[in-house]
């Protein structure tokens, strides 16, 4: 079964999300994750859920979907993400 990463981000500085940006990108293709969907149009359906921006990575598996937020290189980003905006991320086992 793949995992992914589902992420709900509030930026709160734009200027150095930029650099999450850069060092999350790296990582992504490092670990070899599919780009669902990343940032774009959001529209409310149901509920009353108002995310601003929405990360949807797929991996090839669950454990690897954990992994990614472990590895080294993600560090580097997470860490440059510090201060930038709150992330509210799950990694869950899909099709």
């Amino acid at each position: 079964m793949s995992g992914y990463i589902i992420a709900h981000v509030q930026v709160t500085n734009p200027v150095q999300y930029e650099e999450y940006k850069t060092w999350s990108t790296a990582a992504i293709k490092t670990a070899g994750a599919e780009v669902c969907v990343r940032g774009g149009q959001v529209q409310v359906l149901e509920g009353d859920w108002t995310p601003e921006r929405i990360v949807i990575l797929k991996f090839p598996s669950f454990d690897a979907a954990k992994a990614f937020h472990e590895s080294p290189e993600y560090l580097k980003a997470r860490q440059a993400r510090e201060g930038a905006a709150i992330m509210r991320m799950v990694a869950v086992e899909g099709l």
